[in-house]
């Protein structure tokens, strides 16, 4: 299976990261979590970003605040897929999500709600499922799970105020 890396343009990034880890985890992919920024380690993004497919990554996943331009950089040294979480720091988070969702023609970076690392997971995992039955089956077992889930609460809400 690829590798999903997940760059923080800061270690601050790390408590909104870490939900979409944990689902990188209960899943079963294997990820690499690095610090590099945009704009003060421009030269090391840029050169994990560059051999990020030979090292058998399949998706980067991207969280950066306020300018957010990590996205966009990565996306412009590699194909692969780059998926931007902006983080809330400033302007409730529409100025990182701005940055992360503006991309110029020919560099996509598919972009997740602010704070979204858990759905930028599980968008990496779709990805990666494409080609990969068993994870596929994961998934669709993770969604039948969370349908349950709702479906008990509906019937704990009625049973409260239903009957």
């Amino acid at each position: 299976m690829k590798k999903v890396a997940v760059i923080m343009g800061s270690d601050s990034d790390l408590p909104v990261v870490e939900k979409g880890i944990a689902v990188l985890k209960e899943l079963g992919i294997p990820f690499e979590a690095h610090v590099y920024s945009a704009h003060r380690t421009p030269a090391e993004a840029k050169a994990f970003t560059e051999s990020a497919k030979d090292n058998g990554f399949g998706v980067i996943i991207a969280a950066a605040g306020m300018a957010a331009h990590l996205a966009g950089a990565i996306a412009a040294n590699t194909v692969l897929p780059v998926i931007g979480i902006p983080i809330k720091s400033t302007f409730d988070g529409l100025d990182a999500l701005l940055a992360t969702v503006q991309m110029p023609s020919g560099i996509p970076v598919a972009t997740v709600a602010v704070n979204g690392a858990k759905n930028a997971a599980l968008l990496a995992a779709q990805i990666l499922a494409v080609e990969d039955e068993a994870l596929s089956a994961k998934l669709a077992a993770m969604r039948e799970a969370d349908k349950q889930a709702v479906l008990e609460k509906d019937a704990a809400l009625g049973r409260k105020f239903n009957e």
